[in-house]
């Protein structure tokens, strides 16, 4: 049996209603207003500031500690019992401008061995308030 979030068996109305819902929006991120948000993600014990989607992409933003802001992205589409996995660099950098955050650096955390969650199909960029130091590129 297929699951989402380790206990819901995904049907096959189930799917058809993920699909549908993603051919709604566009290729590009839209913010859904907090009126919309689905009732489970209102259920959670913290909820994001904002939430952005696109028909391939979910855009979950959070404060966090000094002025970071955190952007939790994962696809929208089911693959087998899980969201569907594998967000490129580049697919990320577009993410990034799309919800507005595109003027300012961001970084992907890898954590020690210890210390890794791993218990969803996510990806999750801090966007700083100031580039890190160590930060290179074309300037």
């Amino acid at each position: 049996m297929r699951t989402i979030a380790g206990d819901t068996p995904i049907t096959r109305s189930m799917r058809r209603q993920i699909d549908a819902d993603n051919r709604r929006f566009p290729e590009h991120l839209l913010r859904v207003p907090a009126t919309d948000w689905p009732p489970t993600l209102i259920s959670w014990p913290r909820n994001p500031k904002e939430l952005w989607r696109s028909r391939r992409f979910l855009v979950m933003i959070y404060d966090e500690a000094h002025n970071v802001e955190r952007l939790s992205v994962m696809r929208t589409a089911v693959d087998g019992a899980k969201f569907a996995d594998g967000i490129a660099w580049d697919e990320l950098q577009r993410l990034k401008h799309e919800c507005g955050r595109g003027d300012r650096s961001g970084v992907e955390i890898f954590p020690p061995d210890d210390n890794v969650v791993n218990v969803a199909s996510m990806r999750h960029l801090w966007i700083l308030p100031e580039p890190p130091e160590f930060m290179w590129g074309k300037r």
